[in-house]
């Protein structure tokens, strides 16, 4: 039996139908956004039209009826021209509203899901503090629970939390300390805490050295209160649930790496066609095409890497190892591809009107963002049996 990764004729046309609309709608206009650390409204306000905040949840929920696979194209497709924009269909759904569709009451589904799946409205995770990224155990926030009052009171700080200063955010999931077990480690738990309740202050946004496009800020939490029926999933499980919807995340931001990974590969060539030195386009030298080669490459086997990470997710089988994999490799590959790219357009590549420059100062989060590049050989070599 042959393997065949090729793409169903349903999940090709709506990357085709991406591709287009990255390249007609979102080229044109990024640049001024990114320059201007300015928000996106209006294109983001287009994905929602077309459906792509929907992609993998069901009709009933005002979904698209899709699957992981489709918003992983998508988000491949748009970060090939832009990773800001990328970033918001990325954390929107994997972080945003994932949380709530994974984990969620049937009420809180049917409260949440259709305005977060039409794109009219984002949803954030508020996962990552000051004091602790990748240790999200050591998680400081706290919320309890007055018994007279029937509401959480949260207390506590989070940082680099993706769509949570929007005028179109509506909700963010907080992680909290919220008991402690018999030994002593803390019970984490989920809570979702709607943008403008009182106690909830949110910063400025961040000044960014990439992804500038995006809403990133610092959220603060002053005996913040929400209903008790806010608490999403069991209680204390807050820590089980985060690291599933990590597992999955990583999928999709290895399909974002990609594409940005491929953005540069497409820059390169078509630059390398056009520009000339010494009497020929640069393209003709070996030693550009050579390099142009071995970044396609590169480009390739990320794709596939995340591919087979999304399709062990949608058999049913596991797929932690893979994830990390796909991760890893496809976030080194975006940096060595943007690297290179930038190094082709020389110092055109210095310059924030081409593409290729903004993809440089883009890449190097995605080796820290949703786990960083150490955190995944963690990941790997337990998977492998290999115990800290």
């Amino acid at each position: 039996m042959s393997l065949d990764h090729r793409l169903s004729a349903e999940h090709e046309e709506l990357r085709k139908t991406v591709e287009a609309f990255a390249h007609d709608v979102v080229a044109p206009k990024i640049g001024e956004y990114w320059e201007n650390h300015q928000f996106p409204y209006e294109i983001i306000r287009e994905m929602g039209r077309m459906g792509l905040f929907g992609l993998p949840y069901p009709e009933e929920y005002g979904g698209m009826g899709g699957d992981f696979l489709a918003l992983c194209l998508a988000i491949e497709e748009l970060a090939r021209v832009d990773s800001s924009v990328a970033i918001t269909l990325e954390a929107g759904v994997s972080l945003g509203s994932m949380p709530i569709f994974r984990f969620g009451t049937e009420e809180q589904k049917r409260a949440w899901l259709p305005d977060l799946c039409s794109g009219a409205a984002l949803g954030a995770f508020g996962l990552t503090e000051p004091g602790g990224g990748s240790d999200a155990g050591g998680t400081r926030t706290t919320a309890r629970l007055d018994e007279e009052s029937g509401e959480w009171v949260i207390n506590g700080t989070k940082c680099f939390i993706t769509n949570s200063g929007t005028d179109i955010t509506s909700l963010i999931t907080v992680t909290a300390v919220t008991g402690h077990k018999p030994d002593g480690r803390p019970l984490i738990s989920s809570i979702i805490v709607p943008a403008g309740t009182p106690g909830l202050t949110v910063a400025a946004p961040y000044s960014k050295v990439g992804w500038n496009a995006s809403d990133t800020r610092e959220l603060s939490f002053d005996d913040c209160r929400v209903p008790a029926a806010n608490l999403l999933g069991e209680r204390g499980r807050g820590y089980a649930q985060f690291l599933r919807i990590l597992d999955e995340g990583r999928i999709a931001i290895s399909a974002l790496a990609t594409g940005l990974a491929q953005g540069c590969v497409d820059e390169s060539v078509s630059y390398a066609r056009t520009r000339e030195a010494f009497g020929k386009p640069i393209g003709a030298n070996q030693a550009i095409q050579f390099k142009l080669a071995d970044m396609e490459m590169r480009a390739h086997t990320a794709r596939v890497a995340w591919r087979d990470a999304a399709s062990r997710m949608a058999h049913g089988e596991s797929f932690k190892k893979e994830a990390s994999l796909a991760k890893l490799y496809s976030c080194d590959v975006a940096v060595t591809n943007a690297r290179e790219a930038t190094q082709v357009h020389g110092g055109y590549g210095f310059m924030n009107e081409y593409p290729v420059a903004r993809m440089w100062r883009d890449s190097k989060i995605l080796e820290i963002g949703e786990g960083t590049s150490e955190v995944q050989r963690m990941l790997i070599a337990r998977e492998l049996g290999l115990e800290d």
